[in-house]
């Protein structure tokens, strides 16, 4: 009889959620102690309590406890109630294939993670990681990742193995001496690792976390200049290769306090700038000067698509030049973005993921929400709740597409 009533219950869940296909082979379902799994990592990454939970759907907290154990049955009237104070649909937790990211409790785990400008940005980053992987597993896309052993850090001089470790990682990837012209480009295409660059607090450079279900993900925040965030992005790639498992947020001027800050910095000067190829740089650069100019630093930066500071240090601890260098400039008017304007001319970079970041969603997202919108898998108000919208900013992007796509003809058509 239980094994009956089990079946029964199993059928009209999938039967009363909008959206599911029918699915008579029942081993295809979630267990109850899944479900629950599933509820618990949605209240999680929403930042409820149970006490929250068990009030909104009327039931006390030892029921909403049992729910989650998988002990006691959802009823689909209480899963669609969850779900919307979880931000979320019925039809996400129910899916078979779906796949649930737990990376907010993770940060929330941190010592140090009081702050509420860095909770937020925390949430955030889950944000935009649940939608992408949501319209993602919809859509039947498979994202290839491709990341490169974990190194670990060992005994010794940490700054020396994160120079060797970020050489090896530049050959492993085939770009050998070359200048990293576009970080974000590297990690995404080449490594799978999902990058998102939004406005967040001044202090907050970026965050950093891993996934076994979704892998390596990065925000950076696109109030810091490009410099500064192709920095930040190489940090947190240093503790990609030595500390995956452990996640990270990064702050302007932190302290080296511990090895394995030391390590990421250290892996991130020796894979921006190797020690090899700036040596090389340099004696073209200032060859028959005297003494180093700000024009030399303006060409040395930008040919290796870093800061003017990051290079002038980088010359200091390579014994390039004295020690103190970067301060004199400093006190001496600094070298301004003027002056290298005046000196790369149409050279300057634009910086288009700023740019990007003041839209309300990347446009990755958006292009994805509108075929998930005209494969009728998505309504208007599921894609509101997953992107966090309302829902006349989703109609605008959804008509913006699609204005776009009429102008297209047969001449422009996609050969699948």
């Amino acid at each position: 009889m239980d094994d009956v009533y089990e079946r029964s219950w199993a059928q009209v869940i999938c039967r009363t959620v909008a959206g599911l296909t029918d699915m008579s082979d029942l081993n295809d379902q979630l267990t109850p102690e899944q479900l629950g799994d599933r509820i618990r990592v949605a209240r999680e990454n929403a930042s409820k309590t149970q006490a929250n939970a068990a009030e909104a759907i009327g039931v006390a907290r030892t029921t909403l406890v049992a729910m989650e154990k998988g002990v006691r049955r959802v009823k689909i009237s209480e899963l669609q109630q969850l779900a919307r104070l979880y931000g979320t649909s019925a039809n996400a937790l129910l899916r078979k294939e779906a796949v649930h990211v737990e990376l907010a409790p993770k940060f929330r785990k941190l010592a140090n993670n009081e702050e509420q400008s860095v909770a937020q940005a925390a949430e955030l980053m889950a944000q935009l990681v649940r939608a992408e992987v949501e319209l993602e597993s919809l859509l039947g896309i498979e994202r290839v990742h491709n990341l490169p052993p974990e190194r670990r850090i060992l005994l010794g001089d940490v700054r020396q193995q994160a120079e060797q470790h970020a050489l090896d990682l530049r050959h492993w990837l085939g770009l050998g001496l070359s200048p990293i012209v576009d970080i974000v480009s590297i990690l995404e295409m080449q490594m799978g690792v999902r990058v998102y660059v939004r406005r967040l607090a001044a202090k907050i450079s970026g965050l950093f976390a891993y996934d076994e279900k979704v892998g390596a993900c990065i925000l950076l925040n696109a109030n810091h200049p490009l410099d500064r965030r192709t920095q930040t992005a190489a940090h947190e790639l240093g503790h990609l290769v030595a500390t995956r498992m452990d996640v990270e947020v990064s702050e302007i001027d932190e302290l080296e306090n511990s090895r394995e800050e030391k390590y990421a910095n250290a892996f991130a000067r020796g894979f921006l700038t190797p020690a090899q190829a700036v040596r090389q740089k340099f004696a073209e650069v200032t060859a028959g000067a005297t003494s180093l100019t700000r024009r030399h630093v303006i060409v040395l930066a930008h040919f290796f698509h870093v800061s003017r500071e990051a290079i002038v240090r980088r010359l200091e601890e390579l014994q390039l030049t004295k020690k103190g260098t970067w301060d004199w400039f400093v006190a001496n008017g600094s070298i301004t973005d003027e002056q290298a304007r005046q000196v790369l001319g149409e050279a300057f970079r634009r910086d288009p993921l700023k740019d990007e970041a003041a839209l309300p969603v990347s446009l990755k997202a958006s292009l994805m929400a509108n075929q998930a919108a005209k494969r009728g898998l998505l309504s208007e108000g599921q894609i509101a709740r997953l992107l966090h919208l309302d829902r006349v900013q989703v109609r605008d992007i959804l008509s913006d597409i699609d204005a776009e796509e009429s102008g297209a003809n047969a001449a422009t058509s996609i050969l699948r």
